[in-house]
C-alpha cells in the first residue's frame, strides 16, 4: 500500500485554526491523508474557546489528543496549508503549498468562531477529495 499524503497545517502560533484544522482532518480525512499542525511559536495551551467548541459542534476533545508543537516537531510533509497568517508565514519544505486566507477568531464571538470553523471543515473535505483524485 502507498504511504498516506502528509498534510501540514501551519500558523504562527499553533493554538487555534491549525489546531482545529489538524483535528477536524483527523476526524474527517485520516483514510486520506495524515494530519499535523504546527507553528514557529507555541502556546502553552489550545485557544480556549475552539477546545470548548470543537467538543461541543464534533465532540472532539483537542486538549486529549494534540498539544501546541513547533515545525521542527512534524514529520516531512508533502503539503503545507497556512491558515492566513497576516505576517509572514512559516516556511516548511514540500511539495505543494496553499494559503487558506483564514481570519484569526481568537478573542471574538462564537458565531464567527463556527464560522472559521466551517470554512475549515469545507476545506478538509475538498482537500480530501483532492488528494484522493491525484492518488
Amino acid at each position: 500500500m502507498k504511504n498516506k499524503v502528509k498534510v501540514a497545517f501551519v500558523c504562527v502560533h499553533n493554538s487555534c485554526r491549525s489546531q482545529i484544522a489538524e483535528a477536524l482532518s483527523k476526524l474527517l480525512a485520516a483514510d486520506v491523508f495524515e494530519a499535523y499542525s504546527a507553528g514557529t511559536e507555541t502556546k502553552p495551551e489550545i485557544n480556549q474557546d475552539a477546545v470548548r467548541l470543537m467538543k461541543e459542534l464534533y465532540g472532539v476533545d483537542m486538549e486529549k489528543t494534540q498539544k501546541s508543537k513547533l515545525l521542527e516537531d512534524i514529520p516531512p510533509v508533502d503539503i503545507v496549508i497556512t491558515m492566513g497568517c497576516n505576517v509572514e508565514c512559516p516556511y516548511l519544505p514540500c511539495k505543494e503549498r496553499e494559503d487558506w486566507g483564514l481570519e484569526d477568531p481568537t478573542g471574538k464571538s462564537d458565531e464567527e468562531f463556527k464560522k472559521v470553523i466551517t470554512v475549515i471543515e469545507e476545506k478538509i473535505k475538498a482537500l480530501s477529495k483532492k488528494i484522493k483524485m491525484q492518488s
